[in-house]
């Protein structure tokens, strides 16, 4: 998920096709989650999440020079410079992590782990000397507590701790990349700038496998149709479709409509787990689940008023 450009104007009519472009956005982006558990089934984790966006990256490319032509993808050695670093932030630290961290943990649990991404981004604008409202904070003490909650499969040993905290790490690391990128200077074209962050965190994730040796022993004849299809359908509509739908809905909807995709993604998430790979659902993840999502509810809702 790119950063978010500047909030359109609230008071536009929500039409049909803003429906369905919202439509999509909730059901793709939540099923990216059960995608990413069915490919790393028979591939490695960095090794696929870096080709997934370094061919989404190229397709968004070719599509934009197509689209808007040439001059669209021209930017500053500054503003490529900050793209790549926030590429870096979100997709070799954000989604990488959360890659391999499915290597271990159920999709549905990952899905609402990284639901607490609103939650950091409010302390990180806290620290930085914004002051959110009093609710906002609340949302925020709310869905830590359903953090807290989260972690009991992997204190029992129902899933590995390390997977729970990695993904942890992923969300904070999610954060500070889309912090981040309202600070320093980025391409003015958004799908210029989301292309360079995927070819950015693209190579990153492959540099970082290559590095951990998965490269090594990797036959690609074991890997199975489903770990293909699985890697084909994040490219195509988890990176491109997804990504085109959302970034139309900011610059259509209003914003508050559009961020309900915090709170929308893991329940498709958790359903579609428990559907297709009968991902068990315990209770800690249900109550620490339903938590985190009502934090993200009232920060959401809070956010919306003011």
């Amino acid at each position: 998920m790119p950063p978010q450009p500047p909030q359109p104007p609230t008071a536009r009519r929500v039409s049909g096709t803003v429906w369905g472009a919202l439509a999509i956005v909730y059901v793709l982006w939540g099923s990216t989650y059960l995608g990413i558990r069915i490919a790393v089934e028979t591939m490695p984790p960095f090794l696929s999440a870096g080709s997934r966006f370094i061919v989404a990256g190229l397709l968004l490319t070719a599509l934009v020079a197509w689209r808007q032509g040439p001059a669209a993808l021209r930017v500053t050695p500054r503003q490529l410079a900050s793209a790549t670093v926030v590429g870096l932030l979100l997709l070799l630290g954000g989604n990488g992590l959360v890659v391999l961290a499915e290597t271990t943990v159920p999709s549905g649990l990952a899905a609402l782990l990284v639901a607490a991404v609103p939650m950091w981004v409010v302390m990180l604008r806290t620290a930085s000397g914004d002051r959110p409202p009093l609710r906002t904070f609340g949302g925020v003490l709310l869905g830590l507590a359903g953090l807290v909650v989260l972690t009991v499969p992997g204190l029992s040993g129902e899933v590995k701790l390390s997977g729970v905290l990695t993904i942890i790490v992923a969300t904070l690391l999610w954060s500070v990349g889309s912090f981040s990128s309202s600070k320093i200077p980025m391409p003015a074209n958004p799908f210029a700038t989301s292309a360079y962050e995927m070819l950015a965190g693209g190579l990153g994730c492959l540099l970082l496998g290559l590095t951990r040796g998965e490269h090594q022993g990797l036959n690609v004849a074991e890997i199975s149709t489903r770990s293909w299809l699985a890697l084909a359908y994040l490219i195509i509509f988890g990176s491109l479709v997804a990504f085109t739908a959302y970034a139309w809905l900011l610059h259509t909807a209003p914003l508050s409509l559009v961020s309900t995709y915090a709170y929308v993604n893991p329940v498709v998430a958790v359903l579609l787990g428990s559907l297709i790979l009968n991902e068990h659902l315990t209770w800690p993840i249900a109550v620490g689940g339903a938590v985190v999502v009502a934090g993200v509810c009232v920060i959401v809702s809070t956010e919306r008023r003011n």
